[in-house]
This record gives C-alpha cells, structure tokens and sequence, in this order.
C-alpha cells in the first residue's frame, strides 16, 4: 500500500470520527435548548403585551403625561399623582360607589346561588337540571351592552316594566302595605335620580352574575359523597339541617372561590354603570365607579399619568379585599371538612 492510499484511508476514517461527533453534539443541543425555543412564543408575547405595559404603567403613575404631545413631553412628578388622588374628592366619591355596589351586587348573588344550587342538585330531577342551569347561566354570557339596554328598557321611568309592576304590587291588596311609601313617589326616576342609580346597577349585577354561582356551587355539590346524605336520613336530620351541617362545610372551598371572583370583578365594574348611566356616571356620579373614573381621566381627560397611580391604587384595594376575605375565611376556606 502507498503512501498516499495511506494518508486517503486515514482522512476518510477522520471525516467518519467527525460525522458521529457532529451528529451527537447537535442531537444534545436540540434536547437542551428545543424545549425553550419551542415555548418561547409565550414568554415573547407575554413580555410584550404583559409584563412591559406593568412595568411602564409603574413607571408612568411617577409622570405627568399627555399622550397627544408624545412620549417627550414626560415629565417626572414623583409621588405627586398618589397624593392627588388622596385629596380629590372624586376619586373617594368613586371609591365609595365601587365598595357599595361591590356589596349591594354581590353578596345577594351567593344568598341565592347556594340554596338555589342546592335544590337543583338534590330535588330537581337530571332531566331538568341542566336545562334550568344552563337557562340560568344564559345571562353571563350574554352580551354586557345587550343586557345593559334591556334592564334600560326595564327602569324606564314611564314605560318600564319595573315601576309598572311595583304599582301593581301597590294596588294589590295583599301587598299593598309593602308599598305604602313607595306609592307616593310613583313613576320612580331610576336612572335620572341619584338615590335610585346604584340599587339599579346593583340590580343588574346580580342577575348577570348570579347564574355563573349557581355552575360554580351546582359543580361543587356534585363532589359531595351521597353517603353523607344518605346516614344523616337514616338519623332523622331534615332537609334544613342536611343543607346548614353537611353542605355549607363541604361547600367551604368553592365558596371560597366564587366569593374571591366576585371580590375581584365586582370592585373592577365598569361595563353595567357605564352603559347605564350614560358613561357620566349618573347625577351627583351616585354610579361613578373606580374603574369608570380612572377611564374619564386617562382617556377623557388625557391624564396619564393620574390614571395610572388610580389603577394601581384599585390594584391594592383588590389585593387588600381579597387578603382580608382570605384571613376571615381562614385555612377553613381551603379545605373541606370531612
């Protein structure tokens, strides 16, 4: 064998020793870093369309800024948007409504979800319950602006059906003594007077709401053991007493749920009042709520810079309810008593 056949044979098994290699370091390479790059299109959209807007809006409730002028006419205030919102009457008139619709919505949408939920669950025959649920939760999924102009339509002061059956009900004998009071005030200024605008929006949040418990505790009761209802007949316990010791402690973690979601929505309302009123927020702004006064200022009034401090401000009200409602539900709002 020559010499140069030699050296031919030994480039050739060089090149095979290489190929093998090149091969391993790319097969390694595609198992280390593949993954990232496979779910990468989420961390890229989520900086962008999450974590960057956070982060200026931070940064932008320290500035005082017109959007029409351009991101050069920033100028930096420091602390003086919070302070603002700690001396303007508004924004406390705004923050009162929020917390009072919050209440006046949402705790009747759980009295009368959970007795509800419990009759559809153990009465109501399998035929029935999911038509009737399904009919229930029609509402949250309607539209909001669709929803909005029919209870318009029913608070009508002349024409509604509200004001036409509450005279009925005052010219009825049997419940003519309920309505004694009301009577005299006869056609009611829903919409138009400010001591009736938040019981309105109030109205119409706890019925679009209120079939969206029912799924939630309907779902939660389908978990409790049959077995449980089944001994404490066999003890002689009414229907009452199974519904006060068995369901409300295994109902607890749902509960828990389904109270957080409304804390949480009901102190962001803004589509209900905003429609409702005409987005002004009604005389005196009795239906001015936060979120509706952080839009009029950021949007409206092109105060960036004050509408960002209110978000943040609203952003710590939500986390203070929700942290509360946590410490009075306790550990026993998480876990369910067997």
């Amino acid at each position: 064998m020559t010499t140069s056949t030699r050296e031919a044979n030994a480039k050739a098994e060089a090149v095979t020793a290489v190929k093998p290699d090149r091969k391993f370091r790319w097969y390694r390479w595609q198992r280390r870093f593949a993954p990232y790059i496979f779910v990468s299109p989420f961390f890229i959209l989520f900086a962008v369309f999450g974590l960057f807007p956070t982060l200026f809006s931070i940064y932008l409730s320290f500035q005082a800024w017109n959007p029409v002028q351009g991101l050069g006419s920033m100028e930096w205030v420091g602390i003086e948007n919070y302070q603002f919102l700690l001396t303007d009457p508004w924004f406390w008139k705004s923050l009162r409504n929020t917390i009072w619709l919050a209440l006046a919505s949402g705790i009747p949408q759980h009295l009368l979800a959970i007795p509800l939920a419990f009759v559809l669950v153990s009465v109501v025959h399998r035929s029935l319950r999911h038509p009737l649920t399904a009919a229930y939760f029609l509402p949250y999924i309607t539209s909001t602006v669709a929803v909005a102009i029919v209870f318009n339509t029913i608070f009508g002061t002349q024409f509604g059906v509200l004001n036409w059956a509450i005279n009925g009900l005052a010219e009825w004998p049997l419940t003519s003594w309920m309505f004694s009071g009301i009577r005299d005030q006869m056609p009611i200024n829903w919409l138009g007077r400010a001591p009736y605008i938040k019981p309105a929006i109030a109205i119409l949040v706890s019925w679009k709401y209120f079939g969206f418990n029912v799924v939630l505790y309907s779902a939660g009761l389908a978990t409790i053991p049959r077995d449980y209802y089944e001994a404490a007949m066999m003890d002689g316990a009414t229907a009452l007493q199974r519904f006060r010791h068995i369901t409300l402690p295994l109902l607890r973690p749902m509960m828990f749920f389904a109270i957080t979601l409304t804390i949480i929505g009901n102190l962001q309302l803004f589509d209900e009042p905003f429609i409702l009123t005409n987005r002004t927020g009604g005389p005196s702004e009795s239906g001015l709520t936060l979120a509706m006064y952080l839009y009029r200022t950021g949007f409206e009034w092109l105060d960036m810079g004050t509408a960002a401090a209110m978000s943040w401000v609203l952003f710590l009200v939500i986390g203070t309810s929700t942290i509360l409602h946590f410490f009075i539900s306790g550990r026993r709002g998480l876990e369910r008593r067997e």
